[in-house]
């Protein structure tokens, strides 16, 4: 069930006119790590982080945008393997770990992709995706997972019914996709987005 946030918080509410629009020009969905493709929780033994669960549901996703001519890319403050793991199964472009800063780290991406602010679409859960979600929120596409905290959920254009780590990135493609009258399962729709290198360091 489509769950669209309350105009306050800042949240401003699109017709449905202005939303097919907004995702036809999207070419590059950025999303969180924790909290969006995983439940937020981690394993830890006595060498550290043991492992993350992701949802297979959300790999699929990935295929489906990038069926649909979309690419995507993972920001996160965190610097995990299983991170990066994950992104080469998926056969990402795109890992930005470590990023403190994601606003900035933004602005590079724009950069480095040749694209702007209208081509993204961007989803996170938690208060350090704030300045990223404004900064993607005036021209682009926003969303949030079920269980994302309250302002951000408050943020975004999109507010989804399942929770981070159980298909809410799904949700939030599949969302995209049908905004854009895709057939998500028609093949040979692909962007380049220039030569950046496939990895990003803070």
């Amino acid at each position: 069930m489509v769950r669209r946030a309350a105009p306050d918080g800042g949240a401003r509410r699109l017709t449905r006119k202005q939303l097919r629009e907004r995702a036809a020009a999207v070419r590059l969905v950025l999303t969180d790590n924790d909290g969006v493709l995983t439940d937020a929780g981690v394993y830890y033994g006595p060498t550290g982080e043991v492992f993350k669960r992701f949802s297979i549901r959300d790999g699929m996703a990935v295929r489906l945008l990038r069926a649909a001519g979309i690419e995507t890319a993972i920001i996160t403050g965190e610097n995990s393997p299983s991170i990066r793991r994950r992104a080469e199964k998926l056969k990402m472009r795109f890992l930005y770990l470590g990023i403190e800063d994601k606003l900035m780290q933004l602005k590079n991406i724009l950069a480095s992709t040749k694209l702007s602010a209208r081509e993204i679409a961007y989803i996170g859960d938690d208060v350090n995706d704030l300045g990223i979600i404004e900064a993607v929120h005036a021209s682009g596409l926003t969303g949030a997972p079920a269980d994302a905290m309250p302002r951000v959920a408050r943020a975004v254009h999109y507010h989804c019914a399942t929770a981070g780590g159980r298909g809410a990135f799904r949700e939030f493609a599949d969302w995209l996709i049908a905004l854009r009258g895709e057939d998500s399962a028609r093949p040979g729709r692909h962007t380049s987005l220039g030569s950046t290198s496939s990895r990003g360091q803070a």
